[in-house]
């Protein structure tokens, strides 16, 4: 299940040399939030990591696969009642079939997440 233009939209992105910027709108009427908790939605961690995924597909227009993840940190519970609008910050470092990538998803006063991984193109 793809969740780009129904768990989220992308608003905005800029690109660079090695990495982009996509700003997303979370959708917090999404039936996930009903099950992960009613009254209290938290954004699943999984769903932060696919996010990434999806992000870096749409950028490449590639499908990719995950081989490795190293380092994942989420640091705050990312609410979308409180947090609608997320900037997700993908540096990647491009090695034949492989993608090296940090990523980081804030808000500009919180910092979500931190993931480290490598992606192979597919």
């Amino acid at each position: 299940m793809k969740l780009i233009n129904d768990f989220f939209e992308v608003i905005e992105t800029s690109a660079g040399e090695a990495g982009f910027i996509t700003r997303i709108k979370l959708n917090p009427n999404h039936i996930i939030y009903s099950g992960h908790f009613p009254n209290h939605p938290v954004t699943p961690a999984v769903i932060q990591v696919q996010i990434v995924h999806e992000l870096i597909e749409k950028h490449f227009s590639k499908k990719v696969k995950l081989i490795s993840m190293p380092g994942c940190k989420f640091l705050k519970v990312l609410n979308p009642n409180e947090t609608i609008q997320v900037v997700i910050h993908i540096h990647f470092a491009r090695n034949e079939e492989l993608l090296n990538i940090k990523a980081r998803g804030e808000d500009g006063a919180n910092t979500f997440f931190k993931l480290n991984a490598v992606y192979q193109f597919i």
